[in-house]
C-alpha cells in the first residue's frame, strides 16, 4: 500500500511528517483489516531524553520517519504577520483533502522541519486506537495541529495548549496520536484521540518526562495510568475519563483510569511490533531492569501482565550521538535479534522483506519490526539547548533514509534556506537525481541490504566519519556564532545558515563518492582488495585480480543442512 502525495498547500507546514499513518486511513475507508496488524508496517518511531539524563544538559526527541513509497525532504517556512481577518486552509497531511478554514494566528513562527526558532520541537508516532473514534466531519489532522504548534507556540506547554484549545474547538479528524513535545527544559508525550463523529475535540492526556529520564513511543499508545492530581505535571481533558465512561470503556474508580487500555486496547500487533522497539532503546539504557518485560514486549499474555514503564531512568546519561546510535537498532544481542537465523540471509542482513505478516500452507507467521528499517524516508534529533539563543541553541539533525544508512548532518533552527540535496526540486518519489540526498542514500542502501555484511563496514566507516567531523567542528562553529551573536543575531543567523547548507552537500559528496567506490569494489560478487586506502595494482598498472570470497561460513553450515548431499563433490579415489 503506498502512502500519499505530499501535501500541495503553502499552508501546511511540515509536509516532511505527512505519511504515517497513511495505511490505517486506507485500510479505514476499505474496510479491510484493523490497525494492530497492519499500521506498524509503515510507522514511526520517537525517543525523548530529559535535560539531566543528557550529558550536556540538551532535550533530545527523534524521529523516525518510516513509510514505503515516501520521499524524505526537509521543508522551511518564514516567520509572517497576518492581518485580522485573514483565514487559514487546513489540507489534511495524509490525503491532501480540504477540511475547511479557520482563523490565522497574528504572528506566526519560522519553522523549519519539525523545529521552530524558538528551539520547540514536535514530532508524533500514530497509535490508532479505536477506530469508531475518528471523526470524519473534524477540522484539524494531526499533520496541521502539529504545524500550528510549531508556528504559533515557543515552549512545550504553550504547545499542548494551543492544540487541544484548536481541536476543542474546531473538531480532530485523524485517529489516535502520540506527540514528542519538547523545548530546551522540558520534554512532554501527549496521547490524543477522538470522539468520533458526532461530537466535536478529543480526549487527551500530556505528561512531563523527568528531567532525568528518558521515554519512547512507537505506534501504541504509552499512557496508562497517570496522577490526575499532579497539576504540574500532568495536563489531560476535563472529560477523558467520563467520555471513556459513557462509551462504555471504563467502569473502574478514576484513579483506575488507563489512558491506553481505554482507548487503544492492544492486540499481538502492537505489542510485538511497537512496544518491543521501545522496549529494545530501554534495554538498551538500563541493566536488567527491562528482563520482566519481554513477555510483554513479545505480545503474550496480552492485557494480563504488567505495562512497561513509561519513562525511565538511564544507567547513564546520553549524547547526541547516542540517541542518533540507538535509532540504528535491530534488536541486535537481544531475544527480537534478527540477524542470528537463516532470514537474514547470505549475508546476515538485519532487514526483512515485508508485509510484516507472512502465510505458509495455511499458517500465518510474522517478522520482526526493529527500531531501524529500510522503510524510513528521514529520520531526526532534535537537541535544544537553555543556556544558549535560539538561534544557536536548536539543532535539527537530519539524514535522508534510515539511520542505519544514512550521516546525521546539523540543521540549525535560525536555517533560513534549506540544502538544495534535502529538498525536492531536483527530484521526488518517482523521480531519481544525483543531487538528491534522499535518492543518493538509498542508492548506496540499496546495493549494500543484499550483501550486508560484506558492504555495511565501508558504510558504517563513512557516515562515522562523517558525523564525527560534524561533532568534532560544533563547539568551534558555535563559539563563532556566539561571538556573532553578541554583535549581530543577524550575521550569527547567516553564518549558521551556511554551515547548515555546506555540511548537507559535503554529506552528498561524499555519499556519492562512497557509492562509487563500493560499486567498484564490490562488483559482480567479488572484491578488490586495498591497500592504504587505494586498490592495489599489478606491475603493469592494471587492477589487481579481485577475490573471489563464496559463501561465509556461517551460510554454508545453513546451505548444506537444506541440500544434503546435492552440492557435496563425490569422492574422486
Amino acid at each position: 500500500m503506498s502512502a500519499g502525495r505530499a501535501l500541495r498547500s503553502a499552508d501546511n507546514v511540515l509536509q516532511i511528517i505527512y505519511y504515517c499513518i497513511m495505511t490505517w486511513n486506507k485500510i479505514l475507508l476499505t474496510g479491510l483489516c484493523g490497525l494492530a496488524t497492519m499500521l506498524p508496517s509503515e510507522a514511526c518511531t520517537n525517543f525523548l531524553v530529559g535535560k539531566k539524563a543528557s550529558t550536556d544538559g540538551s532535550t533530545f526527541i527523534s524521529y523516525s520517519m518510516d513509510s514505503y513509497g515516501m520521499y524524505g525532504k526537509l521543508n522551511y517556512y518564514p516567520a509572517a504577520k497576518h492581518a485580522p481577518g485573514t483565514m487559514r486552509k487546513i489540507i489534511d497531511g495524509d490525503t491532501n483533502h480540504y477540511h475547511g478554514e479557520i482563523p490565522e494566528a497574528a504572528e506566526t513562527y519560522s519553522v523549519v522541519g519539525n523545529i521552530n526558532e524558538h528551539q520547540l520541537s514536535i514530532m508524533e508516532t500514530t497509535f490508532g486506537g479505536r477506530s469508531e473514534l475518528a471523526d470524519a466531519k473534524g477540522k484539524i489532522d494531526y499533520v496541521s495541529l502539529m504545524a500550528l504548534g510549531l508556528q504559533r507556540a515557543k515552549t512545550a506547554r504553550e504547545a499542548i495548549k494551543v492544540m487541544t484549545d484548536l481541536v476543542a474547538k474546531y473538531g480532530y479528524v485523524s485517529e489516535g496520536e502520540s506527540f514528542s513535545i519538547a523545548d530546551p527544559n522540558e520534554v512532554w508525550i501527549m496521547e490524543m484521540i477522538g470522539k468520533g463523529t458526532g461530537e466535536t475535540g478529543a480526549v487527551w492526556v500530556a505528561v512531563r518526562i523527568p528531567d532525568d529520564c528518558i521515554a519512547a513511543h512507537a505506534n501504541h499508545s504509552r499512557i496508562h495510568k497517570f496522577n490526575m492530581k499532579d497539576k504540574e505535571n500532568v495536563m489531560y481533558a476535563k472529560d477523558v475519563v467520563s467520555f471513556a465512561r459513557k462509551k462504555g470503556y471504563f467502569t473502574g474508580k478514576d484513579a483506575d483510569f488507563d489512558f491506553s487500555a481505554a482507548y487503544a486496547p492492544a492486540d499481538f500487533g502492537v505489542m510485538r511490533f511497537c512496544e518491543a522497539r521501545v522496549w529494545s532503546f530501554y534495554n538498551m539504557w538500563t541493566e536488567g531492569l527491562m528482563d520482566k518485560y519481554v513477555d510483554y514486549a513479545s505480545g503474550k499474555n496480552i492485557g494480563k501482565l504488567e505495562p512497561m514503564p513509561l519513562y525511565v531512568k538511564p544507567k547513564q546519561k546520553l549524547s547526541v550521538r547516542d540517541v542518533m546510535n540507538s535509532m540504528r537498532d535491530h534488536y541486535e544481542g537481544t531475544p527480537f535479534d534478527v540477524t542470528q537465523d537463516c532470514g537474514a540471509g547470505v549475508y546476515g542482513a538485519p532487514y526483512r522483506p515485508t508485509p510484516l505478516y507472512f502465510e505458509h500452507k495455511g499458517k500465518k507467521y510474522f517478522n520482526e519490526r526493529p527500531i531501524s528499517t529500510q522503510q524510513s524516508a528521514c529520520v531526526f534529533v532534535a537537541q535544544l539547548r537553555s543556556w544558549m539563543p535560539n538561534a544557536v541553541g536548536g539543532v535539527l539533525w537530519f539524514a535522508n533514509d534510515e539511520a542505519n544508512m544514512a550521516a546525521f548532518t546539523p540543521v540549525y533552527c535560525s536555517t533560513t534556506t534549506v540544502p538544495s540535496c534535502y529538498d525536492d526540486k531536483s527530484a521526488s518519489d518517482v523521480k531519481f537525481s544525483w543531487n538528491s540526498a534522499f535518492w543518493v542514500c538509498n542508492w548506496v542502501a540499496n546495493m549494500t541490504y543484499p550483501r550486508y555484511s560484506q558492504l555495511f563496514p565501508s558504510v558504517e566507516a563513512v557516515r562515522n566519519e562523517l558525523e564525527d567531523t560534524y561533532a568534532a567542528k560544533q563547539a568551534e562553529v558555535e563559539a563563532k556564532a556566539l561571538a556573532l551573536y553578541k554583535e549581530s543575531p543577524a550575521q550569527a543567523q547567516a553564518y549558521l545558515n551556511a554551515y547548515t547548507n555546506a555540511t548537507a552537500m559535503d554529506m552528498l559528496k561524499r555519499w556519492r563518492e562512497l557509492g562509487e567506490h563500493l560499486i567498484v569494489k564490490y562488483n559482480d560478487q567479488t572484491v578488490r582488495e586495498e591497500k592504504d586506502g587505494k586498490f592495489i595494482m599489478t606491475p603493469d598498472g592494471l587492477g589487481a585480480s579481485p577475490k573471489r570470497t563464496g559463501f561465509p561460513d556461517k551460510y554454508k553450515e545453513t546451505l548444506i543442512n537444506a541440500t544434503g548431499d546435492k552440492y557435496l563433490v563425490p569422492d574422486q579415489k
